[in-house]
């Protein structure tokens, strides 16, 4: 497993391997000491090495590991070493993705050029290198219109840009990246569908919908971003995402693991693909997905990549929702608002609660999307659980000074 501690939802996964039965061996750049305990606990033995992002003293080390132990399967959740994972894959003649199958989870422009040749709706995009390129996309695209990296993640770096003037203004916040892809926007509703796979087999699928889209809170400070995990599925709005969602794993070729796609569903029903990693979703969606089904999705994954199922059905009993805090103001948190009165109404509904304490230091909301804390909140009706969680978005306050 390699990054078994980091990032802190890692030290489930490694926690499930060991509670399928796998001997795990944990290879990553953090000391032994500093795992977090969960993750140390799970593991047969942990190999610390200088760097992840250092292939060859990677591929010498799991090589001699290699060498004194069996290794069956070579894991990676984190995004930026799926490809070492593949290429480590590769080397030992092991099950899983490739590295030519990984690529295209990770560069978003080969990822759309592969779904356009199967004949799926993805937003009109091309790749850029350099300032020329991006300012001739542009006026082919018009406005409004995307910028982001090639093999981002998440709302990292990502612009919407409205205007030429606008364009002008986010070039300098690019330069850092070697590439970056200009895409149609697209006016749309924004979904999940989200996977653990066996052997090409979709055993769970869930669906979470964003209030607001991630790039509205990316922009605006105040507000607090809703992910809600939506109980049925089978509701007709949905089946075009499912549909799409099945259509991408078959192309791209996914066979056994996690993975977190993104959707749009515009005002007149047609669906467009957003992008898919080979991965779990993160901000503690994977908890918020826990919540609305009653299990443990980190040990399923486990079982499906280790035996090929899920020792349990997983079904969904709850509506679940995420609601992220930023507080208000610089400094230190000093004080809350609004959560006794919220608690007070919405208690029984209320499954996880974890905001800094007072006297912590706010975070800087631009570079984390869990912001000063976290609501989890759940309820078996859509209507009532959005409701609750629009209500702590927009009642409970933190504040800093």
């Amino acid at each position: 497993m390699l990054s078994p501690g980091y990032p802190a939802e890692m030290a489930f996964f490694t926690r499930g391997l060991a509670q399928a039965g796998a001997g795990v061996i944990g290879l990553g750049d953090q000391g032994a000491d500093d795992l977090p305990a969960i993750a140390r606990d799970a593991l047969a033995h942990y190999v610390q090495v200088g760097d992840l992002a250092a292939g060859d003293q990677v591929a010498a080390t799991v090589a001699g590991l290699a060498r004194q132990v069996r290794i069956d399967r070579v894991e990676c959740l984190w995004e930026p070493y799926m490809v070492l994972a593949a290429g480590l894959r590769e080397q030992l003649g092991l099950p899983g993705l490739t590295v030519a199958q990984t690529v295209p989870f990770r560069d978003k422009e080969r990822m759309k050029q592969l779904l356009d040749a199967a004949g799926l709706r993805t937003p009109w995009h091309v790749a850029a290198e350099t300032v020329a390129e991006v300012w001739a996309a542009a006026q082919r695209t018009g406005y409004p219109l995307i910028v982001k990296p090639i093999d981002g993640a998440g709302s990292a770096d990502t612009y919407r840009v409205n205007s030429a003037a606008e364009l002008d203004a986010i070039l300098p916040s690019l330069r850092h990246l070697p590439r970056v892809s200009v895409e149609e926007f697209i006016d749309a509703e924004e979904f999940t569908y989200d996977t653990i796979c066996a052997d090409g087999r979709v055993l769970f699928e869930n669906i979470c919908q964003y209030h607001p889209r991630p790039l509205l809170t990316k922009m605006h400070e105040w507000v607090s971003p809703i992910t809600l995990a939506l109980r049925d599925l089978d509701v007709p709005g949905l089946q075009g995402g499912r549909d799409l969602g099945a259509a991408v794993l078959r192309v791209l070729g996914f066979r056994d693991g996690f993975t977190h796609m993104e959707w749009y569903r515009k005002a007149d029903g047609e669906v467009v693909f957003g992008e898919i990693g080979a991965r779990p979703p993160g901000a503690r969606t994977v908890d918020v997905m826990n919540y609305a089904t009653d299990s443990d999705l980190f040990s399923a994954w486990a079982q499906a990549v280790t035996q090929g199922r899920i020792a349990q059905p997983v079904e969904r009993h709850y509506n679940a929702a995420s609601i992220f805090k930023r507080a208000r103001g610089a400094g230190r948190i000093t004080h809350y608002e609004g959560l006794d009165e919220l608690l007070a109404r919405y208690g029984e509904q209320v499954v996880a609660l974890e905001l800094l304490p007072v006297g912590a230091p706010r975070r800087d909301w631009r570079a984390t999307t869990i912001g000063d804390g976290m609501v989890i909140i759940r309820h078996p009706d859509l209507a009532e659980a959005l409701e609750i969680a629009q209500r702590f978005a927009a009642e409970l306050h933190l504040y800093a000074s």
